[in-house]
């Protein structure tokens, strides 16, 4: 396809979208990659507070896992801007692009904690569905990167 065609709306520039996208990922990777920090943090907090843990830590685990929360929602945010620039491209090819499948990997981060094993499992759940969300993000960024 041509890198520029009037669209009805004015010049279609195929670049400059592409490059609107890759932004949009890397804002999403950062966000991901916080997310990830933080529930990295968590984990070890959460890990004390298992194994004869005091007050101190179950505070610090929980403040991990709210910075998380936080940080997810930003992904959240993040990931639906990549898929809206990404639907803003003609033509991709070879793209799977099907985020909305794991935009919602954080619904079930928000369910009401009741024991410490719970709160762990549902850490290291968390955990490796942001790792997911990270690796196939970068990825669709990467194959951008290459189009332009």
């Amino acid at each position: 396809m041509n890198r520029y065609a009037y669209n009805g709306y004015g010049i279609y520039d195929r670049n400059r979208e592409i490059r609107e996208a890759i932004a949009a990922g890397e804002r999403a990777l950062s966000s991901l990659r916080e997310a990830q920090r933080s529930l990295d943090s968590a984990r070890g907090w959460g890990f004390l507070d298992l194994f004869g843990g005091n007050l101190i830590t179950g505070l610090m685990k929980h403040s991990r896992v709210s910075n998380a929360s936080r940080y997810v929602e930003d992904a959240r945010r993040d990931l639906t801007a990549f898929r809206n620039e990404l639907d803003d491209i003609r033509d991709l090819q070879d793209l799977d692009i099907r985020i909305g499948d794991f935009l919602t990997f954080a619904d079930f981060f928000w369910d009401g904690f009741i024991a410490d094993i719970m709160v762990q499992s549902r850490i290291n759940d968390a955990r490796r569905k942001i790792a997911e969300a990270i690796g196939r993000t970068d990825a669709i960024v990467r194959k951008l990167r290459a189009e332009v």
